[in-house]
């Protein structure tokens, strides 16, 4: 079936969530996991969170369905039993965009007031960047926010710091390069994001 019929397949199964926990759990299991994992569940808005403002993902719970995809086309198309590892597979994809924790929001509507009350409408239907986090980036931000919780290999960092390849400054590209000719997995984390995202469609 098609990556997108497996993908309901799957999700008729158990939820988006679910899957993801039982992911992490089965795979996951290093000192800080637990932590990180109860940090994401009780102080984030990781599942819940939209994958992007207006393209791929943009639902609420699309962030977590996204790093599912992730996951599903870097552990189907490129794992190696012999080289790799199920734990770096399973941290690379689920956790490349952690970046993306606490950094939307819903613009305001519209602000009514009655009498001396103000009262402030969503519109729940769309997504804008939340100016206010504290920390900004985008793979070095996952990377940073990680490495809080747990500590990574550098084969992880790299996978997880330059896994928008050639679409960040430019003056990175080279430092991708060197990483990919180290880590091949940094260049497959690439292609997996790029194919959930617009081949997938999540």
């Amino acid at each position: 079936p098609s990556s997108r019929a497996s993908s309901r397949i799957w999700s008729c199964k158990m939820t988006e969530r679910e899957e993801f926990l039982d992911i992490f759990h089965r795979y996951v299991t290093r000192p800080g996991s637990e932590k990180l994992l109860d940090w994401l569940d009780t102080k984030t808005d990781f599942f819940t969170a939209p994958a992007s403002t207006r393209f791929h993902g943009a639902y609420d719970g699309g962030l977590c369905a996204h790093s599912l995809n992730v996951y599903r086309v870097l552990r189907s198309s490129f794992f190696e039993p012999d080289t790799d590892t199920e734990e770096t597979y399973a941290i690379v994809a689920l956790l490349h965009d952690l970046c993306k924790i606490d950094q939307y929001r819903h613009p305001i509507k519209e602000t009514l007031y009655v009498g001396s009350e103000e009262t402030t409408i969503y519109d729940e239907q769309a997504w804008e960047y939340n100016p206010n986090t504290l920390v900004k980036g985008h793979g070095d931000k996952s990377v940073i926010l990680l490495s809080q919780h747990m500590t990574l290999t550098e084969e992880e960092s790299m996978c997880i710091l330059y896994h928008m390849g050639a679409f960040t400054d430019k003056e990175h590209w080279r430092s991708f390069t060197d990483a990919v000719h180290k880590f091949p997995n940094v260049l497959w984390t690439h292609h997996a994001d790029m194919i959930a995202s617009h081949v997938v469609g999540v």
